[in-house]
């Protein structure tokens, strides 16, 4: 499928969270011949300049040797409208870089980015998306209410980068003057105007994070707050709590975000290895579940998947005809394809299979080796039916 004519080009001037990068998109974008050029590395300091230099030179000479004159001069193309975008400084804040390009559909995305991708150079049928869909399974979005009895603040933290979306207070008088109100009038009162600010935090927290999707929210700072806000929430938003930690108000947007990335992972961990044990049991007692490359490419192509399980830093070599998707794994590319006789190429067939869920509406999920079944597939599926 050739990309939309709005999706052609798209530079980001800007550092960019992953979340907001349209993987669905990128994902049913093909072609029959290898076309689509994706680059990713990590762009922070002089020594990764040099060795990025030094790995991209390396690959654009070993694909040069691979290929036909005809997609040579192709390549050729689409590495002079990519190299600009390759070896442009790093801006504030960023990096890492990921470029996709392709010269004769005029098409070329620049992501800059506040965390850093693993290092490749892909020339494929379609953009090569594992890099960014592991750096998507590592940070999702999510919320830090920073609250004490008369400031709150609400922080969206996408992929590294804390961007404040709310910022209340209230005034409370912490001494009263001699003749004025009891001492236990005036602490009745401190307390009600106390649960009262909480209560319209409460109401703006709710509202923000509908209007932001984000995976959970972490309530932050000193004090008791934050158990009295938690008790404030909606069932639905007090559901989304990740954690309460104990932090200063003043506490630097750096802290803030190694903490509450901390408690993601721990988070994320917990959720992989919940569906992980799910897949085990459906497997063991011959459920919803298949393993193993053919089984799993088969429940894709059939739209029966309903969570893609990968292990994580998985690839498995193989080959695709892109006339027919005959897709086939650890097996060398024949001149034609055995079932309808198109040229084929030489894939990750993990990445394949990636591709393939998100065209289907399959969830993914990369789980880490231990928590995996005890074999040498790198990729099982649990089924919708």
């Amino acid at each position: 499928m050739k990309p939309q004519q709005d999706l052609r080009k798209v530079i980001s001037e800007d550092l960019m969270p992953v979340t907001e990068i349209d993987i669905k998109a990128l994902a049913e974008i093909y072609d029959e011949k290898d076309i689509y050029l994706s680059v990713c590395f990590p762009v922070s300091g002089r020594e990764n300049e040099h060795l990025n230099r030094i790995f991209v030179d390396s690959r654009v000479k070993s694909i040069k040797k691979a290929l036909s004159s005809e997609l040579r001069s192709e390549f050729e193309k689409t590495f002079e409208m990519a190299e600009p975008s390759i070896i442009e400084a790093a801006i504030s804040g960023e990096k890492g870089r990921i470029i996709f390009a392709c010269s004769s559909e005029s098409f070329l995305h620049v992501y800059r980015l506040a965390v850093e991708p693993e290092q490749s150079l892909v020339l494929d049928t379609s953009p090569f998306l594992l890099p960014l869909a592991r750096l998507r399974a590592d940070y999702d979005d999510y919320g830090v209410i920073l609250v004490d009895s008369r400031e709150a603040r609400f922080v969206c933290i996408r992929s590294d980068l804390a961007e404040e979306k709310k910022h209340l207070s209230t005034d409370l008088m912490n001494k009263h003057k001699k003749g004025g109100w009891s001492q236990t009038r005036f602490n009745h009162l401190r307390k009600g105007a106390i649960k009262s600010f909480l209560s319209e935090v409460a109401d703006n927290v709710k509202g923000t994070c509908d209007h932001l999707q984000t995976r959970g929210l972490i309530i932050a700072g000193p004090g008791d707050a934050k158990q009295q806000l938690l008790e404030l929430l909606p069932q639905d938003v007090r559901q989304s709590v990740l954690d309460l930690i104990d932090v200063s108000m003043d506490i630097s947007r750096d802290e803030l975000v190694e903490k509450g990335n901390s408690i993601l992972h721990e988070n994320e961990l917990a959720d992989s290895r919940k569906r992980s044990k799910e897949f085990k049991s459906e497997i063991l007692k011959g459920g919803l579940a298949v393993q193993g490359v053919e089984d799993v490419k088969s429940a894709l192509e059939q739209a029966r998947v309903n969570v893609l399980l990968i292990l994580k830093g998985s690839s498995v070599p193989g080959w695709i005809c892109e006339g027919c998707q005959n897709l086939q794994a650890n097996a060398q590319p024949p001149k034609e394809c055995d079932k309808c006789g198109g040229s084929t190429s030489v894939v990750d067939v993990v990445e394949e299979l990636y591709e393939l869920a998100r065209r289907t509406g399959a969830e993914v999920e990369f789980i880490e080796k231990e928590d995996f079944l005890d074999s040498d597939d790198v990729v099982g599926a649990l089924l919708r039916y």
